[in-house]
């Protein structure tokens, strides 16, 4: 028997359908207290080894701004000359990141060289460590979302160039850069399928062996 009420199931379904990729943002400030709330979540997320490998980056400065929007600008205009006809169309069309109007922007990264968790379930399959930092990033999607926050992850990048740009360390790679602001407007479709670009599965396949 749950020990969570059928509200607070009905609740969080709703939270999940909910829980778009923001990329139209308004440009008013994000309180830091919200945010912090936010970010502790990473603390509560589970981790291959309790390694915690998550290290996350305020990206601030201007110039450091200038310099992540000038690359995903780049790795976008490259993207466009893979497709052809309509896709290509609809692709320029798209709005692909919220760089230009989120006040907050992070860039998370996964520690491949930390000590923490003596390499336990590492050793055969190292890239856990970086899908313990994707599944911290969802545990802050969703107390993002749960506070009216929006959230829009960047994968448009160059992500050597990123993390020299920003002097990372160079056992560190870079798992999503987040945009993070008070939405335009609410939606639970996502916004590929509004502009006709994917059409989104309702079951998931399962093949048995």
């Amino acid at each position: 028997m749950s020990e969570f009420s059928i509200d607070f199931q009905a609740d969080l379904l709703r939270l999940m359908r909910w829980r778009r990729d923001v990329r139209r943002f308004r440009t008013g400030p994000v309180d830091e207290a919200i945010l912090r709330d936010c970010l502790a979540t990473f603390t509560l997320a589970p981790s291959v080894g309790l390694s915690e490998p998550w290290r996350v980056i305020r990206v601030q400065s201007d110039a450091a701004r200038a310099a992540a929007l000038a690359n995903f600008t780049a790795a976008n205009a490259t993207a466009l000359d893979g497709y052809a006809g309509e896709k290509a169309r609809l692709y320029s069309g798209l709005k692909l990141s919220g760089m230009q109007e989120a006040p907050v922007q992070l860039a998370v990264f996964c520690d491949e060289g930390t000590d923490k968790g003596a390499g336990l379930g590492a050793q055969t399959m190292p890239e856990a460590r970086r899908y313990s930092v994707v599944g911290a990033i969802t545990q802050f999607w969703l107390a993002a979302r749960a506070r009216g926050l929006g959230l829009g992850w960047v994968s448009i990048l160059d992500p050597d160039r990123l993390a020299q740009d920003l002097d990372i360390p160079h056992d560190w790679r870079l798992v999503a850069y987040l945009c993070i602001g008070w939405p335009e407007t609410d939606s639970d479709t996502p916004e590929l399928e509004l502009a006709g670009w994917e059409d989104r599965r309702q079951d998931v396949p399962v093949e048995t062996r």
